[in-house]
């Protein structure tokens, strides 16, 4: 599979990995794995930061692929190609038509960035 086939594949598998942590059938392992995977894909901090020239781009091109083929790893064969299948059709338009999954990330980072100017607005 070429580079342009493989981060068109990737549009899919990060959802399609999304939706097998719904699965009785995957392994407590791979929910682990596959939690910290779509965590570290969409956080906005990268282990290495983007502004470093080439290494910045590492992780996007390097580390998150290989997370998430370990995480397919892991996944029942049969399980993930159901839901690689489902996800092929969540990004019609440019968009998610499952965008409500969104919602407890942006919690998260609404409660990590009012934890940071609690910090620094009272403590000052």
């Amino acid at each position: 599979m070429d580079l342009r086939k493989r981060a068109a594949q990737l549009k899919t598998d990060i959802p399609a990995v999304f939706l097998s942590l719904e699965s009785p059938e995957t392994p407590w392992y791979a929910k682990a794995l596959a939690a910290l995977t779509l965590i570290y894909a969409l956080s906005p901090v990268d282990l290495i930061p983007d502004f470093i020239p080439l290494l910045g781009y590492l992780d996007d091109l390097v580390i998150l692929p290989a997370l998430i083929t370990l995480t397919i790893h892991f996944i029942p064969k049969e399980t993930f190609e159901r839901y690689r299948q489902e996800a092929q059709g969540m990004w019609q338009d440019g968009k998610p038509q499952k965008w409500v999954y969104a919602i407890p990330f942006v919690f998260i980072w609404l409660l990590v960035l009012w934890l940071i100017v609690r910090k620094f607005l009272l403590e000052s």
